[in-house]
């Protein structure tokens, strides 16, 4: 079975998004994304998929929609339980880039959540999960500030 990782940027109370974008462009949290996700599969949700700059360069993309894509280079599944067993039948890493509908349908099954957890808090129309952070070991892999925003990049593996 794959290795399913979460990967997301939340604020203090667990904003992920508004009107389809990213609430904070973080330029070393790009850069941990961008090391963390390439050369992997990449699952994600439609309006993530949309609001891509286009396709990004070394990932496999795989989204969950009912939506109808023309797109040679993507993989497409209208149903959550056939997307589980495709990756059921993986042997690498997976990583689940959004949003946050496609966030709460993998925490039950994701090993690890990799979350940059940004020290700042915005509107948003888009959250990440709640969930239990008993349930995981906590890893900081490593803190940052940038235009005066601290963030720590973490590792939540499931126990």
């Amino acid at each position: 079975m794959a290795k399913i990782t979460i990967i997301a940027a939340i604020g203090k109370n667990r904003e992920l998004g508004r009107n389809n974008d990213l609430i904070w462009h973080l330029k070393e949290d790009m850069k941990f994304f961008k090391e963390k996700t390439s050369n992997h599969k990449i699952v994600m949700g439609y309006n993530t998929f949309k609001s891509l700059p286009g396709l990004l360069p070394n990932r496999e993309h795989i989204i969950l929609t009912h939506q109808n894509i023309n797109n040679n280079n993507i993989t497409r599944f209208d149903d959550f339980e056939k997307l589980k067993s495709f990756l059921n039948q993986l042997e690498e890493d997976v990583f689940v880039i959004g949003g946050g509908a496609i966030y709460s349908q993998f925490l039950d099954i994701a090993q690890e959540l990799l979350l940059t957890e940004i020290d700042d808090t915005s509107d948003a129309d888009v959250y990440f999960p709640k969930f239990t952070k008993a349930k995981y070991k906590k890893i900081i892999i490593k803190e940052n500030e940038e235009n005066g925003i601290k963030y720590r990049h973490i590792s939540y593996r499931r126990k």
